[in-house]
């Protein structure tokens, strides 16, 4: 079985719905189980500033399928809930982006594990590190927990969750 933690992030519409849309969506998966999700922080957008805020989340999965197919997974699922790739950067009803999966680092076409530059964003590590505080970088061996975007500022947290449970009935 393969250790996975996704980011996973929402500013249009009703950004709490298209990420519990996500997570149900991986949770009803026969080669996923959602084992935790983070609580759900809100933070402002990056590179294009002009639009509206993000709610964030990281959640943590095993699976039976190999990287290059949880990622076909993930992209389907954010197809399925209307995801456009029109502007990079831009507004999106969800982005789910693999960031770490099992301790593999993975240079691929279209997939890089570790994410390429989460270890320099704040809204990336926040949700991850209140799943897992020990979580280490692949290729350095550092603690993500110990990273200078941990001290950043502008991730607030929006809604407390305790269980993947209590964060599919969130309203």
């Amino acid at each position: 079985m393969n250790t996975a933690y996704l980011s996973m992030g929402s500013n249009i519409g009703n950004r709490l719905q298209h990420l519990k849309q996500a997570v149900q969506l991986l949770h009803e998966h026969p080669a996923i189980t959602v084992l935790d999700v983070s609580s759900v922080y809100e933070t402002e957008p990056l590179g294009l500033t002009e639009q509206a805020k993000f709610l964030n989340i990281a959640v943590n999965l095993e699976t039976s399928l190999e990287a290059l197919e949880l990622l076909n997974v993930c992209q389907s699922i954010e197809n399925k809930l209307g995801r456009m790739r029109k502007i990079r950067w831009g507004p999106r009803t969800v982005d789910l982006d693999i960031l770490l999966y099992n301790h593999d680092v993975l240079q691929l076409e279209n997939l890089l594990i570790p994410h390429l530059r989460m270890h320099e964003r704040a809204f990336v590590l926040v949700p991850l590190v209140e799943i897992n505080p020990e979580v280490k970088n692949p290729v350095t061996g550092t603690l993500y927990r110990d990273e200078p975007a941990m001290q950043e500022d502008g991730v607030v947290l929006w809604k407390k969750v305790q269980r993947v449970e209590e964060f599919l009935q969130q309203d």
